[in-house]
This record gives structure tokens, C-alpha cells and sequence, in this order.
């Protein structure tokens, strides 16, 4: 049974909207359940004609880290089919387009805390275009192997969630 919802509040902090949902519960309890309303993104597993994976070694401010991580993005304008997105995103933080993909599902990273979803790609056949990153983002770009990849993820030193969706998704349908 879904939640009846008795009064919604929203406020937008730069990026975010934080929504106070007042509701009542099945069993006729009444509370205030809040969670993040956040724009869907994209997330790309880029592979090279020589079974290579173009990740990338990103700073991210929140948890002031570099971090290993796949090509993603924000959907900006909510019409624009994923794929468009996607394409997109791998362009300006790689430098490379890809003429094959392959759509792998979308998942939702944190469904208890937000409403984000995330649609999860894999690309091939790719060719060097030219990077074109936002003032904000600092982007190192390492090819490396499958099994690199894999000792990173075992290592616990690969971390992407979404990276981990994809990269768990192809292995799934390709395997």
C-alpha cells in the first residue's frame, strides 16, 4: 500500500530540492518522512577497441578525495532521452565518442534518502574527439585492463556506485 500523502513541502538548495513529505502510514499512523529530489543522471562504462575501460581519477569535494570512477552526469533538461546524456557526459569528461552502445538498465542508488535514478550504459568503438570539462571538475584519464578494474573493485578502492552498476550489469548480460 502506498503512503498517503498529507501536505508536501519543497526547498530548493542549489542543486537539490529537499522534500517534507507529512503522510500517513497503512497503518493509519500519521509521521514526516523527507528525502532529496535530485535530477536523474547517466553513467557510462566506456571500453576501447583493446578491451581496455577509460576510467577516470576525479576530485570530489564532499568526501575530499580523488576517487576512481566512470564517465556520469546529471540529466539537465528532464525530456532528453538518457542516451543523449550520456553521449554527451562521455565526450566532455573523456574526449572520446563512442559509435556502439549498449543500454544496461537504470537503478535507483539510494531509494531510502532520494529519488535519483541513474541510467547505465556501456560504449564502443570509440574515437578521440576532444575533453571539454566544467571549471569544477579536476580529471585524470587511466585505460586499464578488465582485470585492473577488477582488483580495484576487489582492493575496495574503486568505489563508484553507479561505476559499480554498470561495470555489475555488463558483466551480467555479456557474460
Amino acid at each position: 500500500m502506498v503512503w498517503k500523502i498529507n501536505n508536501s513541502n519543497k526547498k530548493t538548495i542549489d542543486r537539490f530540492g529537499v522534500i517534507v513529505d507529512e503522510v500517513t502510514l497503512p497503518n493509519e499512523e500519521e509521521t514526516t518522512f523527507s528525502y532529496l529530489d535530485f535530477a536523474k543522471g547517466v553513467c557510462v562504462l566506456p571500453i576501447t577497441e583493446d578491451n581496455k575501460v577509460i576510467c577516470l581519477k576525479q576530485y570530489r569535494h564532499a568526501i575530499k578525495s580523488w576517487e576512481w570512477e566512470l564517465p556520469a552526469g546529471m540529466i539537465d533538461e528532464a525530456d532528453l532521452p538518457p542516451i543523449e546524456t550520456a553521449k554527451r557526459e562521455l565526450e566532455e569528461e573523456t574526449g572520446y565518442s563512442a559509435e556502439h552502445w549498449l543500454d544496461l538498465g537504470s537503478f535507483y542508488p539510494s531509494p531510502g534518502s532520494t529519488s535519483e535514478e541513474i541510467f547505465l550504459f556501456a560504449a564502443a568503438g570509440l574515437t578521440a574527439t576532444e575533453q571539454n570539462l566544467e571549471n569544477s571538475e579536476q580529471i585524470e584519464l587511466h585505460k586499464i585492463s578488465m582485470e585492473e578494474l577488477k582488483t580495484l573493485i576487489k582492493l575496495g578502492d574503486f568505489k563508484h556506485g553507479a561505476g559499480l552498476a554498470a561495470i555489475l550489469r555488463y558483466k551480467f548480460i555479456t557474460d
